[in-house]
């Protein structure tokens, strides 16, 4: 049931996968179009290659070959180049006085002067050909001449009588080819089609179609037989297919002997594509000029003669919608031209709006920064202030700390000094004097409270610090060491005692060596020396903001 199904689904949509088919193979076919002057001009690359490698020592028979290879190198490119060469081939005959070589030239020379409309120089060739003298080897080309003479005679005056000499020459060939070559096979099938025989000569097309590449030149002729039996058979879209296949592979091939283009273009004028069919035909007799293919010419002008008239017609039938259009355009044109007018004083006002609305918010983002700078003013001083009152707080606790630990030290001392006076110990008074040691003990007390106390405020101070100097310089103190004797100088200088006069009498040093502590961090410094001992005053604030 499911192939059932399958083969009705096919049946039913075999159309519409043909058409899809055909356009891809017209769009191949206009793009050939398009680019056919660039395959010529492949094709006459290829001619000029082959002509620089001739030699100057060639013999006679050589020369022969030689110009036989590009007779049929011209021969369906352009036959004014391919007649000038078989005519040197006469000459060099003539020389040789090989009749052979000489009547296959005059064979080849009837095809030409055939095709470019030399009728009575064709027939008084043939005439003069006895074919009894022929070698055997001529005898298709014999027969194959008077059968293309026929074919071109019969564009210019045709006659039922033409039509049966085609049809007798066409058998003659047929009966002396070799029936293994392609050559037999094709004319075979054509006999088979004048004698309207279709069934089995689409058959072996269509055999030779899938052995046939696509560059053969037989590919083309192959193809052009498959459109006649489908136009014989009134099968238009393999008939469009066909011809569409032949005409490409002339074009790729540069054939300007297309009869597929004039096939072609019959059809899309049937359907009613006559822009297609003007197309077609105006490329068909452009490459029959070119090649000085008379008789292709002259079919071609019977059919573009009709072709042009209904493309001219509706041409016209175009203009006249044209001039309705631009009419209608003009009135729209008209409407939009008052109406971007009226656009454009509505915009002047908009805009002079949107001036006015921004001169007053530039006030108003002016007033916003003055607002912003005073907030940040206020922020800044807020800081400051509880900075400081913090600071304040922790020394005013730590001051009344000290002080009665000092007043307990200063009553212990005299307390020791009266007991050895009471027991007149005059030399232990005097030594207790003279020594510094409890001088010394009480600085070292001194620095290292003030060096907890200034930590607990700023517990990342020898952190910050070090940042801002360069790697190789920052300070790594000692073991259980606070603070050492530069960072004790940036500590007061951080709690706002810059003047080196106070510095240098808490810490009990000259004011020279306060002076150089600072000029020597201020070298270290990894930020700018201006500014080092500004920012040394800025560690801890975000913190103690936060």
């Amino acid at each position: 049931m499911k192939k059932y199904y399958l083969f009705l689904f096919l049946i039913l949509n075999f159309p519409l996968f043909a058409s899809e088919s055909t356009d891809i193979i017209l769009k191949e076919l206009n793009k050939a179009i398009k680019n056919k002057q660039h395959y010529v001009k492949i094709k006459e690359e290829r001619i000029a290659n082959f002509k620089k490698i001739k030699s100057d020592n060639l013999t006679k028979e050589q020369e022969y070959n030689y110009n036989k290879t590009l007779y049929f190198e011209y021969q369906k490119l352009n036959s004014d180049s391919a007649i000038q060469y078989v005519k040197k081939n006469l000459k060099i005959a003539e020389e040789l006085q090989n009749k052979d070589l000489f009547n296959l030239a005059q064979l080849q020379l009837v095809t030409l002067y055939s095709s470019s409309g030399k009728y009575r120089e064709s027939e008084a060739i043939l005439k003069s050909i006895n074919k009894k003298n022929l070698a055997p080897s001529l005898i298709p080309i014999y027969y194959f001449s008077y059968r293309e003479f026929f074919e071109h005679y019969a564009a210019n005056s045709y006659s039922p009588e033409y039509r049966n000499q085609i049809g007798k020459y066409r058998d003659s060939l047929v009966g002396v080819l070799n029936p293994n070559t392609l050559e037999y096979q094709i004319n075979r099938i054509q006999h088979d089609i004048f004698n309207k025989k279709f069934d089995e000569p689409k058959k072996q097309l269509l055999a030779l179609l899938g052995k046939t590449k696509e560059e053969s030149p037989q590919y083309a002729m192959i193809t052009y037989l498959l459109g006649k039996i489908a136009e014989a058979t009134h099968d238009l879209e393999s008939r469009k297919k066909y011809y569409a296949l032949s005409a490409t592979s002339d074009i790729k091939n540069a054939n300007k002997d297309n009869a597929s283009l004039q096939e072609l273009a019959l059809v899309f004028y049937e359907i009613g594509d006559v822009d297609m069919a003007y197309k077609l035909t105006q490329s068909a007799i452009e490459d029959a000029l070119y090649c000085n293919v008379q008789f292709r010419t002259l079919l071609m002008s019977e059919v573009y003669s009709i072709i042009n008239t209904v493309y001219q017609e509706r041409e016209a039938q175009r203009k006249s919608e044209l001039q309705i259009y631009l009419l209608c355009i003009s009135l729209l044109s008209l409407f939009l031209i008052v109406a971007v007018i009226y656009v454009y004083v509505q915009m002047k006002k908009v805009s002079r709006i949107k001036s006015e609305l921004f001169e007053t918010s530039q006030k108003l983002a002016e007033l916003n920064k003055d607002i912003t700078e005073t907030n940040s003013q206020l922020q800044e001083s807020n800081l400051q202030l509880s900075e400081s009152n913090l600071v304040k707080e922790e020394y005013i606790a730590h001051f009344f700390n000290l002080c009665s630990t000092y007043i307990n030290k200063l009553e212990n001392y005299r307390i020791i000094l009266n007991k050895k006076a009471t027991a007149k110990q005059f030399d232990e008074i005097y030594k207790i004097l003279k020594s510094t040691t409890l001088v010394d003990n009480e600085l070292e007390e001194l620095y290292k409270n003030f060096d907890i106390i200034f930590l607990n405020l700023y517990p990342t101070f020898v952190k910050d610090f070090n940042a801002l100097l360069i790697p190789e310089e920052q300070i790594v103190l000692k073991q259980n060491e606070l603070l050492n004797t530069e960072l004790r100088i940036f500590a007061l200088i951080r709690l706002g005692i810059t003047d080196s006069v106070k510095i240098a009498a808490f810490l009990r040093y000259s004011l020279s060596t306060i002076y150089n502590y600072r000029t020597r961090a201020r070298n270290k410094a990894a930020v700018s020396r201006n500014d080092f001992e500004e920012m040394v005053m800025k560690i801890g604030s975000m913190a103690l903001k936060a």
